[in-house]
Protein backbone atom coordinates (compact mmCIF):
# COMPACT_ATOMS: atom_id res chain seq x y z
CA UNK A 1 0.00 0.00 0.00
CA UNK A 2 1.19 3.30 -0.44
CA UNK A 3 1.57 5.83 2.68
CA UNK A 4 0.73 9.36 1.92
CA UNK A 5 2.99 11.66 4.25
CA UNK A 6 1.94 15.58 4.78
CA UNK A 7 3.54 17.80 7.25
CA UNK A 8 1.37 19.82 9.23
CA UNK A 9 4.09 22.97 8.93
CA UNK A 10 5.45 23.17 5.45
CA UNK A 11 9.28 23.89 6.27
CA UNK A 12 10.75 20.19 7.82
CA UNK A 13 14.36 19.56 8.42
CA UNK A 14 16.93 20.21 5.68
CA UNK A 15 19.71 18.03 6.84
CA UNK A 16 18.11 15.03 4.97
CA UNK A 17 15.15 15.56 3.13
CA UNK A 18 13.04 13.65 2.21
CA UNK A 19 12.77 11.47 4.87
CA UNK A 20 14.58 7.78 4.07
CA UNK A 21 12.66 4.82 4.86
CA UNK A 22 14.37 4.62 7.92
CA UNK A 23 13.15 7.55 9.49
CA UNK A 24 9.72 6.07 8.30
CA UNK A 25 10.82 3.03 10.04
CA UNK A 26 10.65 5.02 13.59
CA UNK A 27 7.55 5.92 13.40
CA UNK A 28 6.05 2.32 12.38
CA UNK A 29 7.78 1.26 15.62
CA UNK A 30 6.23 4.00 17.83
CA UNK A 31 3.07 3.31 16.27
CA UNK A 32 3.05 -0.42 16.96
CA UNK A 33 5.29 -0.51 20.50
CA UNK A 34 2.49 -2.56 22.11
CA UNK A 35 2.67 -5.07 19.36
CA UNK A 36 5.67 -5.17 17.97
CA UNK A 37 5.27 -8.89 15.92
CA UNK A 38 3.15 -7.11 13.27
CA UNK A 39 6.70 -5.36 12.38
CA UNK A 40 8.22 -8.82 12.34
CA UNK A 41 7.74 -8.35 8.34
CA UNK A 42 7.98 -4.77 7.44
CA UNK A 43 9.20 -3.81 4.35
CA UNK A 44 8.96 0.19 2.99
CA UNK A 45 10.59 1.83 0.06
CA UNK A 46 10.83 5.61 -0.92
CA UNK A 47 11.21 8.02 -0.98
CA UNK A 48 8.78 9.52 -3.60
CA UNK A 49 6.19 12.61 -3.82
CA UNK A 50 2.57 13.08 -5.29
CA UNK A 51 0.37 16.08 -6.24
CA UNK A 52 -2.37 15.54 -3.09
CA UNK A 53 -5.37 15.60 -5.79
CA UNK A 54 -3.85 12.62 -7.72
CA UNK A 55 -1.71 10.05 -4.98
CA UNK A 56 -1.63 7.39 -6.77
CA UNK A 57 0.59 8.66 -9.92
CA UNK A 58 3.24 9.55 -7.28
CA UNK A 59 6.83 10.87 -8.95
CA UNK A 60 10.18 8.57 -8.93
CA UNK A 61 13.77 9.74 -9.95
CA UNK A 62 14.03 10.08 -13.72
CA UNK A 63 16.31 6.71 -15.09
CA UNK A 64 19.70 8.61 -16.00
CA UNK A 65 19.43 7.26 -19.61
CA UNK A 66 16.46 9.94 -19.78
CA UNK A 67 17.92 13.72 -21.21
CA UNK A 68 15.41 16.13 -19.66
CA UNK A 69 15.86 19.54 -20.74
CA UNK A 70 13.54 22.35 -19.38
CA UNK A 71 11.12 19.76 -18.13
CA UNK A 72 10.98 17.55 -21.44
CA UNK A 73 12.70 14.68 -22.14
CA UNK A 74 14.50 15.32 -25.51
CA UNK A 75 16.59 12.42 -25.82
CA UNK A 76 17.79 9.12 -24.37
CA UNK A 77 21.53 7.70 -23.78
CA UNK A 78 21.26 4.06 -25.47
CA UNK A 79 23.76 1.48 -25.89
CA UNK A 80 25.60 0.71 -28.51
CA UNK A 81 28.67 -1.75 -29.63
CA UNK A 82 28.98 -1.74 -25.80
CA UNK A 83 29.05 1.74 -24.94
CA UNK A 84 26.58 4.10 -23.98
CA UNK A 85 25.60 6.82 -27.08
CA UNK A 86 23.27 10.15 -26.72
CA UNK A 87 20.53 10.57 -29.18
CA UNK A 88 21.58 14.09 -29.33
CA UNK A 89 23.60 17.03 -28.14
CA UNK A 90 22.22 18.79 -25.46
CA UNK A 91 24.14 21.71 -23.46
CA UNK A 92 22.62 22.09 -20.53
CA UNK A 93 20.52 19.21 -18.86
CA UNK A 94 17.83 19.34 -16.27
CA UNK A 95 19.48 17.33 -12.79
CA UNK A 96 17.62 15.65 -9.81
CA UNK A 97 14.01 15.50 -11.89
CA UNK A 98 11.27 13.03 -11.32
CA UNK A 99 8.53 11.12 -13.82
CA UNK A 100 4.93 9.97 -12.97
CA UNK A 101 5.17 6.17 -12.13
CA UNK A 102 2.04 5.83 -14.90
CA UNK A 103 4.52 7.14 -17.78
CA UNK A 104 7.37 4.73 -17.04
CA UNK A 105 7.30 2.85 -20.05
CA UNK A 106 7.00 5.66 -21.96
CA UNK A 107 8.06 9.30 -20.20
CA UNK A 108 7.69 12.73 -22.49
CA UNK A 109 8.09 15.19 -19.17
CA UNK A 110 10.42 15.31 -15.96
CA UNK A 111 9.55 17.33 -12.92
CA UNK A 112 11.71 19.70 -10.24
CA UNK A 113 11.54 18.77 -6.81
CA UNK A 114 8.30 20.30 -5.64
CA UNK A 115 10.45 22.00 -1.86
CA UNK A 116 13.47 24.43 -1.98
CA UNK A 117 15.91 24.78 0.57
CA UNK A 118 16.13 27.83 2.73
CA UNK A 119 18.52 28.73 5.25
CA UNK A 120 17.44 31.24 7.87
CA UNK A 121 20.01 32.86 10.49
CA UNK A 122 18.82 33.60 14.00
CA UNK A 123 21.31 35.53 15.86
CA UNK A 124 20.36 37.08 19.02
CA UNK A 125 21.52 41.13 19.36
CA UNK A 126 21.93 42.86 22.37
CA UNK A 127 19.48 45.55 22.42
CA UNK A 128 21.92 48.48 22.46
CA UNK A 129 24.17 47.65 20.37
CA UNK A 130 25.04 45.66 17.08
CA UNK A 131 26.89 42.96 18.94
CA UNK A 132 26.01 39.02 19.27
CA UNK A 133 24.46 38.46 22.59
CA UNK A 134 26.07 35.54 24.70
CA UNK A 135 23.46 33.92 26.67
CA UNK A 136 24.32 30.41 27.67
CA UNK A 137 20.77 29.30 27.81
CA UNK A 138 19.33 31.12 25.10
CA UNK A 139 22.23 30.43 22.69
CA UNK A 140 23.92 33.41 20.11
CA UNK A 141 23.66 32.66 17.00
CA UNK A 142 21.66 29.64 14.88
CA UNK A 143 21.16 28.93 11.52
CA UNK A 144 18.39 27.07 10.61
CA UNK A 145 18.34 24.52 7.80
CA UNK A 146 14.48 24.32 6.24
CA UNK A 147 13.11 22.51 3.24
CA UNK A 148 9.64 24.06 2.40
CA UNK A 149 7.34 22.10 0.33
CA UNK A 150 4.50 22.99 -2.29
CA UNK A 151 1.55 22.48 -0.21
CA UNK A 152 -0.38 21.03 -2.87
CA UNK A 153 2.24 18.04 -2.19
CA UNK A 154 3.16 15.39 0.00
CA UNK A 155 5.45 12.49 0.50
CA UNK A 156 4.70 8.87 -0.73
CA UNK A 157 6.23 5.42 0.79
CA UNK A 158 5.59 2.38 0.01
CA UNK A 159 4.78 -0.55 2.58
CA UNK A 160 3.34 -3.95 2.98
CA UNK A 161 2.12 -3.07 6.75
CA UNK A 162 -0.86 -0.81 7.50
CA UNK A 163 -0.59 2.48 9.66
CA UNK A 164 -3.64 4.12 10.93
CA UNK A 165 -4.51 7.42 9.52
CA UNK A 166 -3.39 10.18 11.87
CA UNK A 167 -0.85 12.81 13.02
CA UNK A 168 2.68 11.42 14.16
CA UNK A 169 5.73 12.73 15.24
CA UNK A 170 7.96 12.12 12.24
CA UNK A 171 12.01 12.65 12.36
CA UNK A 172 14.26 13.16 15.29
CA UNK A 173 12.80 17.29 15.37
CA UNK A 174 10.04 15.64 16.07
CA UNK A 175 8.07 17.29 13.20
CA UNK A 176 3.69 16.80 12.93
CA UNK A 177 3.08 15.00 10.10
CA UNK A 178 -0.44 13.66 8.51
CA UNK A 179 -0.10 9.88 7.65
CA UNK A 180 -2.94 8.39 5.22
CA UNK A 181 -2.51 4.67 3.80
CA UNK A 182 -4.07 4.26 0.28
CA UNK A 183 -4.35 0.91 -1.80
CA UNK A 184 -1.61 0.57 -4.23
CA UNK A 185 -3.07 1.14 -7.70
CA UNK A 186 -3.30 -2.41 -9.64
CA UNK A 187 -1.10 -1.07 -12.38
CA UNK A 188 1.58 0.02 -10.09
CA UNK A 189 1.38 -3.04 -8.50
CA UNK A 190 1.75 -4.59 -11.82
CA UNK A 191 4.41 -2.96 -13.11
CA UNK A 192 6.44 -3.36 -9.65
CA UNK A 193 5.71 -7.22 -9.63
CA UNK A 194 7.47 -7.45 -13.23
CA UNK A 195 10.79 -9.27 -13.28
CA UNK A 196 13.46 -6.61 -13.79
CA UNK A 197 14.98 -8.47 -16.93
CA UNK A 198 18.46 -7.64 -17.91
CA UNK A 199 18.03 -3.83 -17.84
CA UNK A 200 16.90 -1.68 -14.83
CA UNK A 201 16.90 1.46 -13.25
CA UNK A 202 16.68 2.04 -9.57
CA UNK A 203 14.02 4.18 -8.24
CA UNK A 204 15.51 4.13 -4.56
CA UNK A 205 19.62 4.49 -3.56
CA UNK A 206 20.99 0.95 -3.41
CA UNK A 207 23.68 0.07 -0.56
CA UNK A 208 25.56 -3.10 -1.74
CA UNK A 209 28.69 -4.81 -0.41
CA UNK A 210 29.37 -5.79 3.16
CA UNK A 211 28.92 -3.77 6.09
CA UNK A 212 32.37 -1.93 5.64
CA UNK A 213 33.03 -1.26 2.20
CA UNK A 214 30.14 -0.36 -0.14
CA UNK A 215 30.26 -1.26 -3.97
CA UNK A 216 28.31 -0.60 -7.16
CA UNK A 217 26.57 -4.37 -6.93
CA UNK A 218 25.68 -6.62 -4.68
CA UNK A 219 28.06 -8.87 -2.88
CA UNK A 220 27.12 -12.54 -1.29
CA UNK A 221 26.67 -12.04 2.56
CA UNK A 222 27.98 -15.38 3.02
CA UNK A 223 30.99 -15.25 0.42
CA UNK A 224 31.67 -11.85 0.58
CA UNK A 225 34.17 -12.57 -2.39
CA UNK A 226 31.21 -13.39 -4.84
CA UNK A 227 29.73 -11.08 -7.25
CA UNK A 228 26.45 -12.00 -8.04
CA UNK A 229 25.67 -9.66 -10.77
CA UNK A 230 27.36 -9.75 -14.21
CA UNK A 231 27.41 -6.40 -14.88
CA UNK A 232 27.91 -5.35 -18.72
CA UNK A 233 27.24 -1.82 -18.57
CA UNK A 234 26.49 0.60 -15.75
CA UNK A 235 25.44 4.51 -15.80
CA UNK A 236 25.43 6.21 -12.74
CA UNK A 237 26.51 9.15 -11.06
CA UNK A 238 28.73 9.91 -7.76
CA UNK A 239 27.31 7.82 -4.61
CA UNK A 240 25.31 9.54 -1.91
CA UNK A 241 26.02 9.18 2.11
CA UNK A 242 23.43 7.06 3.41
CA UNK A 243 23.32 6.65 7.23
CA UNK A 244 20.50 5.55 9.71
CA UNK A 245 19.60 5.90 13.87
CA UNK A 246 18.66 2.25 14.89
CA UNK A 247 19.03 0.65 18.03
CA UNK A 248 19.13 1.45 21.91
CA UNK A 249 21.63 2.07 23.96
CA UNK A 250 23.69 -0.93 26.27
CA UNK A 251 26.10 -0.71 29.11
CA UNK A 252 29.12 -2.93 29.48
CA UNK A 253 27.17 -5.76 30.62
CA UNK A 254 24.49 -5.50 27.17
CA UNK A 255 22.15 -3.85 29.66
CA UNK A 256 19.57 -1.96 27.84
CA UNK A 257 20.34 1.74 29.27
CA UNK A 258 18.31 3.76 26.65
CA UNK A 259 16.13 6.77 28.27
CA UNK A 260 12.77 7.62 26.55
CA UNK A 261 13.27 10.65 23.64
CA UNK A 262 16.64 9.80 23.35
CA UNK A 263 17.59 9.46 19.53
CA UNK A 264 19.11 5.91 18.71
CA UNK A 265 22.58 4.76 17.75
CA UNK A 266 23.51 6.21 14.79
CA UNK A 267 24.63 3.67 11.91
CA UNK A 268 28.20 3.09 9.91
CA UNK A 269 28.56 5.31 7.47
CA UNK A 270 27.90 4.08 4.00
CA UNK A 271 28.03 4.89 0.52
CA UNK A 272 24.86 4.43 -1.92
CA UNK A 273 24.37 4.33 -5.63
CA UNK A 274 21.78 7.15 -6.24
CA UNK A 275 18.45 6.47 -7.61
CA UNK A 276 18.08 6.52 -11.24
CA UNK A 277 21.27 4.48 -11.67
CA UNK A 278 20.87 2.07 -14.62
CA UNK A 279 22.01 -1.35 -15.02
CA UNK A 280 22.49 -3.58 -18.04
CA UNK A 281 23.28 -7.37 -16.90
CA UNK A 282 24.16 -10.31 -18.69
CA UNK A 283 21.45 -12.43 -17.60
CA UNK A 284 18.14 -11.26 -16.21
CA UNK A 285 16.88 -10.70 -12.46
CA UNK A 286 13.05 -11.76 -10.83
CA UNK A 287 11.21 -8.47 -9.44
CA UNK A 288 12.66 -6.91 -6.69
CA UNK A 289 10.63 -8.33 -3.73
CA UNK A 290 11.98 -11.81 -5.18
CA UNK A 291 15.96 -10.92 -4.77
CA UNK A 292 18.04 -13.07 -2.64
CA UNK A 293 18.17 -11.65 1.08
CA UNK A 294 21.68 -12.52 0.89
CA UNK A 295 22.76 -9.82 -1.12
CA UNK A 296 21.23 -6.99 0.96
CA UNK A 297 23.81 -5.62 3.75
CA UNK A 298 22.47 -6.30 7.12
CA UNK A 299 23.08 -4.43 10.50
CA UNK A 300 20.44 -4.58 12.83
CA UNK A 301 18.27 -5.34 10.25
CA UNK A 302 18.30 -6.39 6.38
CA UNK A 303 18.21 -3.32 4.19
CA UNK A 304 15.62 -4.96 2.01
CA UNK A 305 13.43 -3.88 4.71
CA UNK A 306 14.03 -0.21 3.54
CA UNK A 307 13.51 -0.57 0.24
CA UNK A 308 17.16 -1.03 -0.68
CA UNK A 309 17.75 -0.67 -4.50
CA UNK A 310 13.99 -0.78 -5.02
CA UNK A 311 14.11 -1.32 -9.02
CA UNK A 312 12.04 -1.59 -12.70
CA UNK A 313 12.49 -2.75 -15.96
CA UNK A 314 13.45 -0.40 -18.42
CA UNK A 315 14.10 -0.60 -22.56
CA UNK A 316 17.88 0.67 -23.25
CA UNK A 317 17.70 -0.03 -26.93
Amino acid sequence: MAVQVGFSHPKSSGTQFPPSTATLSGLFAAHYTETPEQLRDLQLAGAFWAWSENLQNFYVPTPFNYVVTEGAIVARIVRKQDQWHSETTVSKVDRNTWIAIQDWSNPTTAHQSPWEYLLHLHPRLRQDERRVAVDEEQGSLFLENAIQMHPEVCLVYLSNTAIAEGRYRFGGEGHLASVKCLEIASETLDLLRQPVGSSFALITPAVWGSNRLSYRHPLSQQNKDETVWNIEALLTERPTPFRYRFGNRKDEHDLDIHQPHQPKLLSRGRYAVPAGSVYVLSHDLPAWQDWDLDWFPKEGVSLKRWGCGLSLPLSIV
